[in-house]
């Protein structure tokens, strides 16, 4: 079986987020970038289900300017077999990137599709889940565990408000990774050496009969207003006293 893993490069999570003097959106020029930490377990999860025996390959997929073969090379010093760049403009919706996942599906025919449950810059948690309606395929998300078995199944424990949710899915599947399902490993520097030299293989998005069109439009990217300072209370009285007059919460 071939696992496809898609990844996207991000600004770095320990790197202050800069907003752009004309309020376009977030400053990425001279910044810190790196693999989303989503993405980079959902790597780590494709990796063992391969070291496993459960598959043959892990391809990792990344769709972006030139800049994101970067964090494919990453993708590959973990221990990816195969590279593929999808060359498309940095800010696009997660219905557009859903449709290349599904066409690149189409081409590679992977018996599974990891990605990370969202990413770090937007939160937006919706390309999983649209990617796995394209496909009409079974979708397992925010998984905090997965076990696959040689009968084509996947059981996915799911994090969910109530606590644990067990899913049982028909592969092929997708399945989009939470926090605790594993932890990433580092890549060796003779890994980081050997995939300087790995091909990636290039698609445009004519290749892949996708167009870019988005309904949304950006109007204004601003920082949240900054915390007031906190008050030390002497009394619960005049806690509820402030919570009641100032707050207007009771």
């Amino acid at each position: 079986m071939k696992i496809m893993v898609a990844i996207k490069r991000v600004v770095d999570y320990a790197v202050k987020i800069r907003v752009k003097p004309d309020k376009s959106g977030v400053e990425t020029k001279n910044v810190k970038m790196s693999m989303n930490p989503f993405c980079e377990i959902a790597l780590e999860e494709a990796l063992r289900v391969r070291e496993s025996g459960l598959a043959s390959e892990v391809v990792a997929v990344s769709i972006g300017p030139v800049q994101f073969t970067e964090t494919l090379r990453t993708g590959l010093a973990m221990g990816a077999d195969r590279a593929i760049h999808v060359e498309a403009p940095e800010n696009i919706y997660p219905l557009t990137i859903a449709k290349i996942l599904k066409a690149l599906v189409d081409v590679e025919k992977p018996g599974l599709l990891f990605l990370g449950k969202q990413a770090i810059d937007n939160d937006q948690n919706q390309t999983g889940q649209m990617v796995a309606g394209l496909l009409k395929w079974p979708q397992g998300t925010f998984a905090s565990k997965v076990v696959l078995d040689k009968e084509k199944q996947a059981t996915v424990d799911r994090e969910v408000d109530g606590g644990i949710e067990t899913l049982c899915l028909d592969l092929p599947a997708v399945i989009t990774t939470d926090l605790r399902l594993n932890q990433p490993r580092y890549a060796t520097l003779p890994n980081i050496m050997k995939a300087k030299s790995k091909p990636i293989k290039k698609f445009t998005l004519q290749d892949l009969n996708v167009e870019i069109k988005s309904d949304l439009e950006v109007v204004e990217v601003t920082e949240p207003p900054k915390r007031k300072s906190g008050v030390i209370l002497s009394s619960v009285d005049e806690l509820i006293d402030k919570l009641k007059n100032e707050a207007r919460v009771i």
